[in-house]
């Protein structure tokens, strides 16, 4: 390692140490190229000269800090995002969950809200969610009030009832939501059984057994250290045949409770606890 490949990473890790003991989110387990690229971005946004001037930014100025909080955390998402996993979701699990007097879902990661709402509609299509809570979380408290509207783009509307569709919906998708302008907001009574808030997965511990938790595309940002943990939280918050959703670049394979789950299908990344 170069001085200067040095110095930046002694910069970078007194950067997430302040923000850790300052505001509380945890970082120093990110992926470190993506992390670095973002802390990069964000440098050159706010005109500064170096990681040093952006740690002294951040830690003065806690809108500063909202804008990295925002930098780092990759919101990527979108309605029935994959529509195939949603589709075997429906053939492989919604079965077992029928078989439920309750269901408690995690969407860890949730997000601005697509993918729980998602969710909401799918088990209302089955038949389910009149018995299901569905718990919608992230790190950050901007986004979980920004998927606690209910509230999309209606340019997206067009790709997401695509999605919709090839996700084996059963009705017309513009039944779910009223427009507003360049807006469209989903009906009440999808938010009735949602419960939205701030959860940090590298800091928090478990909050409840569930019997479905998604959590996809998250942890390709985190180490094998973070993934570790994070494999463990989720181990220890599923049900017995408890289902676990992952990323299409994520799985459970060289985790420490590979052995703890069998694929309902691998392509999918979609896992059952066994033992």
């Amino acid at each position: 390692m170069s001085h200067l490949d040095n110095r930046e990473r002694i910069e970078i890790e007194l950067l997430l140490e302040g923000i850790y003991k300052l505001y509380g989110y945890d970082f120093r387990n990110y992926a470190y190229n993506s992390l670095r690229r973002r802390i990069w971005h964000q440098v050159h946004a706010m005109k500064l000269g170096s990681i040093s001037a952006l740690q002294e930014k951040v830690l003065h100025d806690p809108a500063s800090m909202r804008q990295l909080v925002k930098s780092i955390m990759i919101h990527v998402t979108e309605m029935y995002r994959d529509p195939s996993l949603f589709l075997v979701f429906r053939e492989k699990v919604v079965p077992l969950l029928h078989t439920y007097p309750f269901i408690r879902i995690w969407h860890a990661g949730c997000s601005t809200g697509e993918e729980v709402f998602s969710m909401a509609v799918l088990l209302h299509e089955e038949g389910l969610y009149h018995k299901s809570r569905i718990y919608a979380t992230d790190v950050s408290e901007d986004i979980v009030n920004q998927a606690r509207t209910g509230t999309f783009p209606l340019s997206k509307m067009q790709s997401y009832t695509k999605n919709y569709m090839l996700a084996g919906g059963t009705g017309a998708f513009s039944q779910y939501y009223s427009a507003s302008g360049s807006k469209v907001t989903f009906h009440p009574f999808l938010k009735e059984n949602i419960v939205f808030a701030r959860h940090n997965l590298v800091t928090d511990r478990s909050f409840n057994e569930f019997h479905v938790i998604f959590c996809r595309n998250v942890l390709i940002y985190f180490n094998k250290s973070l993934q570790d943990h994070v494999h463990h939280l989720f181990y220890e918050s599923l049900a017995p045949l408890g289902v676990l959703a992952l990323g299409n670049r994520e799985s459970i394979n060289f985790s420490r409770h590979a052995d703890g789950y069998e694929a309902l299908d691998c392509r999918e990344r979609l896992y059952r606890k066994v033992r």
